[in-house]
Parts: C-alpha cells; structure tokens; sequence
C-alpha cells in the first residue's frame, strides 16, 4: 500500500494497483535528473539528490527511469539518493533501447541482452527484484516472442515482479500478454497529442495502467487566449499544472511522471495533483485537438 498515513501533495491524485504494489497515480518521472540530452552526469548532481528525496517526502511513491538514461546514470542516481527504499516505494525501469550518444537511441530487443540490462539494473538499484520491468521498445529485428518470453522467464525465476510495455499498439500489447502478464503500458499521451488514444481505451477496458511520458506538452494549446491559457487562468494553476491534472482527470488507469532536475519545478508539478478541472474544462481541453 502506498504511504497514506498523512496527507501528502499527491495524496489527491488518487491510486491504482501496478502489480502487487498500490501507488499514488502522480508519479516521478526519473530521466530529466542526467545531463544534457539524457546523456552523462546531471550538472548539479546534489540537486538531483534532492529532487529524488522531495519527491518521497511529497509522497511520490512511483519513480520511473531506465537503464538508458545517462546511460545508467538515473538508476545510480536513485540508489544513491534513497537506498534503503521505502517498503511502499515502486521503482519502474526499462530495458530494450540503447543509447550510444546523446539523443541517439536504438531499439535492441535480443532475449541475452534485455537478460543482462535486467541483471545490472537489480545490481545498480540494489534489489533483489524489480518491482516493475519495462520493454522500452519492440525490436522489429527481434522475433517479438523471443522479447516477450525472455520478460515470462525473468518472471518465474522471481528477477521481475511485474512486466510493462512502451510505445506499443493495441496489437502488440495483444501479442505479449500471449507470453506474459501484463500490467502497464508507457506511449506518448498529452493534452496536445492524443495519438494512443486506442492503446488508451484498451488498458481502461482491460485494467492495465497508463503511464503517458512527456505528459506536460501543452505546445500551441497554451498560447494566449488558447485553451489550456484559458483554464489557466479560470483554475490559477499554470500550464504545467493544467497539463498534469487534465490527464489525471481524463481516465482513472492514468499515471502521470512528469520530470525535472529542479526540486523548485518539482514542486510546482506535484501540486498539480490538487488542481481541480471541471466538465467544462475538460470539454474545452478535449475539443482543441
């Protein structure tokens, strides 16, 4: 269960079930805390640290990362910050695309490596489970039942609590619960792109959460006079925060991660977790794409 014994920022974001852990649905999105283009050391590695242990005292107790950030950076980052964890914190991480240099990413779905990048996540985060392990990214030169089979087999060996899926369609979340439980899946989901909207309806119909990333992407919405600068100023939220509420409010299996290296945005994110959109705002928001 997560830590509900007071109330914390998030507190109103409401829960869901992720595996065989309860969590706050306003999450914590770890890739913004490595250096410029998710590549190398944070430039103020202290503040990192930091955001990381607010955010447990704001009541966080999802946190989201992956072996590519940095790369490995982020892992080390949250060892480093709040090891020993919290009994009610769940760590997610990915596995499945490389990074070779600053923004450069390549999807490798091979069974031995997603299989070692699984090992070394255990070792870097000082688990002897992962609480929620990721396919970041389908190979297509992969056989996909090679790249689901290895995620049952880390399963029954007891490496992984529970599997998840990003940048997946409807099909492919189809084709890897064949294999595998399945219990979230992370696209590409804001207020201004809609584009898994059918991945969306899909784990709404089937229970699994949605773990939308990059979810504070107002774009042209916030211009002056647009829709999201509207409910801005009808709310007194800012963008951000207008941002984060309208997919928290947009369906129950949400769960948000917004990021940041900076404890002062850190902040103003998670109070996003108690700004209160009505219909109309909604309404307003759902039609300007």
């Amino acid at each position: 269960m997560p830590n509900l014994d007071v109330e914390t920022l998030v507190s109103p974001s409401g829960t869901f079930r992720l595996g065989d852990k309860t969590v706050h649905r306003l999450g914590f999105g770890a890739m913004r805390l490595t250096g410029p283009d998710i590549w190398g050391e944070p430039q103020d590695r202290p503040e990192a640290i930091r955001v990381l242990r607010r955010a447990i005292k704001l009541g966080v107790d999802f946190i989201d990362t992956a072996d590519s950030y940095g790369p490995y950076v982020s892992e080390q980052l949250i060892r480093e910050a709040l090891h020993p964890y919290p009994e009610h914190l769940l760590i997610a991480t990915k596995a499945g695309l490389v990074r070779t240099g600053p923004d450069v990413w390549v999807p490798v779905g091979r069974p031995e490596y997603l299989r070692q990048e699984a090992e070394m996540s255990l070792r870097r985060l000082g688990v002897e489970r992962l609480d929620l392990f990721q396919l970041h990214r389908i190979d297509p030169k992969v056989p996909q039942e090679e790249q689901f089979g290895l995620l049952a087999d880390l399963v029954r060996e007891g490496k992984v609590a529970s599997v998840g899926l990003s940048e997946v369609s409807v099909a492919e979340i189809k084709a890897a619960r064949k294999f595998v439980k399945v219990v979230s899946v992370q696209n590409l989901y804001n207020v201004a792109n809609r584009q898994s909207e059918d991945a969306l309806r899909y784990c709404e119909a089937e229970g699994l959460g949605f773990i939308p990333w990059f979810p504070m992407a107002p774009g042209e919405l916030a211009r002056p006079g647009g829709p999201v600068d509207r409910v801005v100023h009808a709310v007194g939220a800012t963008p951000s925060q207008v941002a984060l509420a309208w997919p928290l409010k947009r369906s129950p299996v949400m769960l948000p991660i917004p990021g940041t290296s900076s404890v002062r945005h850190l902040e103003e994110n998670l109070a996003a977790a108690k700004v209160e959109l009505t219909d109309e705002h909604m309404k307003l928001l759902s039609l300007a794409v």
